[in-house]
């Protein structure tokens, strides 16, 4: 009952982990009291970023939009490679991105922070971006956004430009006063997400990177899972290895154990975990170059052999993983997966995660398959080669413990292509 360890996609990378069977773990070779450093040659990274702008590019054309505005700091990295406060900004629209289809790529950067772009090839200029959000200009707002916007469309008209601007996200200021100007605002999430969901090698070699500081990282969890220990304790030991090793976040803090694992989605606590019982976890990790390892296990404290409820619960989620894992390739449709995919027991049900499957790249991204309870909710779609989604589970009954176990998988013309070797329990 176990699934092949994946392998990995780069040469680049080396195979430098390895198993101990006596704690079915992974560990750095190198020691644990020193970071991994990427061995990716730069070459990689320069490909993935000429890749990625394509992406973007192609899709403003088969969207026949004439610009793209970005104010989410995912698509801008996504766009231009450039980093600068990613998490602050993502609730500060204090920087943005503009790119003309047929003309170029512009970072809008707040005051003194324009070196950051530097020798990023796809940044054509860098201007000082123009704030107008309450936080700087409160009520100075709505007469600096004109200004803004002034800005937007003298670029716009100076490269010939039309009149269809896609964008990301925008407060309703912005699009009231784009619109005034004659401007027709178009989804441009809808372009990033689309642009973002197939991969190039290149991305899947820096994918994979962040996949093995996250493995790195929850081999540390695995030590520190002792009786006694908090479930803040067993979280903070993946956050360490992430930022000592090059990453840059962690989406959530879910880490729980014992009763607190049903009903899931509660964040991790000083909650002391008692041996046996169990922890289950979800990675949510943002790791170096920017990418997500989105994974999650599910083992007891002290590792002992788990109880027959215990084992009940793995069973079934691993199961669920394993059939639905099957599935998957090229060309198949969201609703032929459903069709086919597993069906989780009636006992399970109100306790279950909602979602099968979804796309995963520099953060968790479109697609989203939902389960076959809820279904008929979800949108039309078909997997691509070259999408890169996690297979998940989550399966709990009344009065139990909850199990979460969660893969990464690159899709093929022939299946599923793990990208995570992280060994499951052994039940």
């Amino acid at each position: 009952m176990t699934l092949t360890a994946a392998p990995l996609i780069s040469d680049a990378i080396g195979n430098d982990v390895f198993k101990d069977e006596r704690k079915n773990v992974y560990f750095n070779p190198e020691g644990a009291d020193r970071p991994l450093k990427s061995p990716i040659p730069f070459s990689v990274v320069e490909a993935a970023r000429e890749y990625r702008m394509k992406r973007l590019r192609q899709q403003l054309s088969d969207h026949d939009c004439d610009a793209l505005l970005l104010y989410d700091p995912v698509n801008i990295r996504y766009a231009f490679d450039s980093v600068n406060m990613m998490v602050w900004s993502l609730h500060n629209p204090a920087r943005y991105a503009l790119i003309v289809a047929d003309g170029p790529g512009i970072i809008f950067e707040f005051g003194k922070c324009e070196h950051l772009n530097d020798g990023l090839p796809a940044v054509d200029e860098v201007r000082l971006a123009k704030s107008w959000m309450y936080f700087t200009d409160g009520v100075r707002a709505p007469e600096r956004v004109g200004v803004w916007a002034d800005e937007i469309d003298d670029i716009l008209r100076t490269h010939r430009a039309g009149r269809r601007l896609a964008v990301d996200r925008l407060d309703p200021l912005g699009v009231e006063v784009l619109k005034r100007r004659g401007y027709e605002i178009i989804d441009g999430q809808a372009i990033a997400e689309k642009a973002r969901c197939i991969k190039s090698a290149d991305e899947l070699t820096l994918m994979q990177w962040t996949v093995r500081v996250c493995e790195a990282g929850m081999a540390r969890m695995y030590e520190a899972s002792e009786p006694g220990r908090t479930e803040r304790e067993i979280w903070a030991e993946l956050h360490y290895e992430n930022a000592r090793s090059g990453g840059e976040w962690l989406e959530t803090k879910l880490v729980t154990a014992g009763p607190r694992t049903n009903p899931w989605f509660q964040e991790c606590s000083d909650y002391e975990i008692r041996r046996g019982e169990m922890i289950a976890f979800d990675t949510d990790l943002i790791g170096p170059y920017g990418y997500c390892a989105d994974l999650s296990r599910s083992w007891t404290c002290g590792h002992v052999r788990m109880t027959p409820k215990q084992r009940e619960l793995y069973s079934a989620a691993h199961d669920q993983i394993n059939h639905n894992l099957s599935l998957l390739r090229t060309g198949l449709e969201f609703r032929e997966f459903n069709e086919r995919s597993w069906r989780i027991p009636e006992k399970y049900l109100p306790y279950r995660y909602s979602g099968a499957i979804h796309g995963v790249g520099m953060v968790d991204e479109w697609p989203l398959v939902l389960l076959h309870p809820d279904f008929h909710n979800n949108y039309p779609g078909v997997f691509e080669e070259n999408m890169v989604v996690t297979v998940e589970s989550l399966i709990a009954e009344k009065g139990s413990e909850s199990v979460k176990l969660e893969t990464q998988v690159l899709i093929t013309a022939t299946g599923a292509e793990r990208l995570d070797s992280f060994p499951w329990e052994t039940v």
